[in-house]
């Protein structure tokens, strides 16, 4: 009988740890964040690569099983169109200078299939937060991990009135979507390939 208890006991433990050890600190690579929206004139887009994302991931097999935690923190400046007004005009509507960052926290994580997830996240913008349901496609290569995915939102989710320039002769429509392409690596990794 004791000796059926130690073999669970062994089998437990050797389980949890192989669990435990399939977890993994994650850190960007590399990132692309963009904002769409339209206007009575034109379409409009605001881009950022300077994202700063962190990721717990379990890993088997090279194989994405969970993502137990993921968040993302944006400089709100850092979004840019090709025109410094458009800019000027975006960050008094974010209100920048009180709300300086915009976030991502992961709530809830769930595998669909081998490259597509179900994320529930709360997004925090211009001091507002909401949580919404992203549809997330992920793919694996040389021990990364790139979630790429949307979210359709309106400036009123979050407090905000779309914004107008030109003496309000061009105004903003009231949608947006927020477009995101996120490689991860591994934080370990990463540190040993800066030491070499």
């Amino acid at each position: 009988m004791k000796t059926i208890k130690s073999i669970l006991l062994t089998v437990l433990f050797t389980t949890l740890s192989f669990q435990t050890n399939a977890q993994r600190n994650y850190t960007v690579a590399r990132s692309s964040f963009e904002v769409a929206g339209t206007s009575n004139v034109h379409d409009w887009v605001m881009k950022s690569t300077e994202g700063n994302v962190t990721a717990n991931l379990t890993v088997i097999d090279s194989k994405l099983t969970d993502i137990n935690n993921l968040a993302v923190t944006l400089l709100a400046e850092s979004i840019k169109s090709s025109k410094t007004s458009m800019d000027d005009v975006a960050y008094e509507t974010l209100d920048t200078k009180t709300h300086k960052n915009i976030k991502y926290v992961l709530k809830s994580a769930n595998k669909v299939n081998e490259t597509t997830w179900n994320l529930i996240g709360t997004y925090t913008i211009a001091g507002t937060s909401k949580d919404y349901r992203t549809v997330v496609n992920v793919t694996a290569s040389n021990g990364n991990f790139t979630l790429r995915g949307s979210n359709q939102i309106t400036f009123a989710d979050f407090g905000m009135s779309p914004p107008t320039a030109a003496l309000g002769v061009v105004r903003a429509g009231k949608d947006l979507t927020m477009i995101f392409n996120i490689t991860l690596s591994e934080l370990n990794m990463r540190g040993s390939l800066t030491q070499n």
